[in-house]
């Protein structure tokens, strides 16, 4: 058999499709896609959409906030939920409170609470919380304003604002990033002292802290390398604004070059630092007992 002849080649005209069409796009630049499509929407739409479903779940932590009386809108329980002693509680209180109480399948139970949550059957839905502005703060002749700086633990921001209410403050101001809300857990932690004391959102905790000074408040960080003691403190008597760091890192570099002083509390040399909440406390505490 005769050998077939070279064909001619396409001389690279074909390398363009061996090339391919490159990395795919991200989902939210597809336009047939849903992310591109929520993407696409207002911001404040999206934020009112997220902000409305706020839940707490569990038979314990249902009732827990129950207790606590953290506002809510409504209870969701389950079909057929047996009714063991925590949740003719968590009914009975529901009712006290007139809340409305709606039955649901587990089903929509579970896309209600979101996937990675165990429910037990029962829901609380929670409103979203009304923050303050910061200017809100800055109430009678000599205001005692806690500022919180990287504070992510919930429970720390409840006990925080549950000291705050205990020694006289005037609020709570919290930064928009990096810094956990007002949640349920929060809310619990504070045992009712939120609904007294006004929590307020600054968009840029630095630049807050530099309006309170130019309104003649003084700004005092709390750190473990502070430049004078907790009891050395004169400026206790003045219109204060108190910054709490998260444990372990403590305040940022930029918010300790914006405070007037740094205190440091005195502790054992056997414990690396105090817990946030505790040192916003043992401050409040002695500001107190000065004023």
């Amino acid at each position: 058999m005769a050998k077939k002849k070279p064909t001619v080649g396409t001389g690279g005209h074909g390398r363009k499709r061996l090339s391919g069409k490159g990395p795919t796009p991200k989902a939210e630049d597809r336009p047939y896609h849903k992310a591109y499509k929520a993407k696409s929407r207002p911001q404040q739409q999206r934020a009112k959409k997220t902000a409305n479903n706020d839940v707490v779940t569990g038979k314990n932590s249902v009732l827990e906030s129950l207790r606590a009386k953290i506002p809510a809108k409504a209870l969701m329980i389950a079909n057929q939920l047996e009714m063991d002693d925590r949740m003719k509680e968590i009914i009975s209180i529901a009712n006290a409170r007139s809340l409305p109480i709606n039955e649901l399948t587990k089903p929509e139970l579970s896309r209600m609470a979101g996937v990675d949550s165990v429910h037990q059957g029962v829901v609380l839905q929670v409103p979203q919380y009304i923050y303050s502005q910061p200017s809100d703060l800055l109430t009678g002749k000599r205001p005692l304003i806690i500022a919180c700086d990287g504070i992510t633990d919930p429970r720390n921001l409840g006990a925080i604002i549950r000291s705050a209410g205990a020694f006289g403050s005037s609020g709570v101001l919290i930064p928009s990033r990096r810094s956990v809300g007002m949640t349920p857990s929060a809310w619990k932690t504070s045992a009712g002292a939120a609904a007294r004391v006004p929590v307020a959102l600054a968009p840029n905790l630095n630049a807050s802290l530099k309006e309170y000074q130019k309104q003649g408040l003084f700004v005092v960080g709390l750190d473990g390398d502070g430049d004078i003691d907790l009891p050395d403190l004169e400026l206790a008597d003045q219109p204060l604004v108190v910054v709490v760091g998260a444990e372990g890192k403590g305040i940022s570099q930029l918010v300790r070059k914006s405070c007037d002083q740094v205190v440091s509390i005195p502790i054992s040399s056997s414990v690396e630092s105090l817990n946030a909440s505790v040192a916003a406390s043992l401050a409040l505490y002695e500001i107190a007992r000065k004023r």
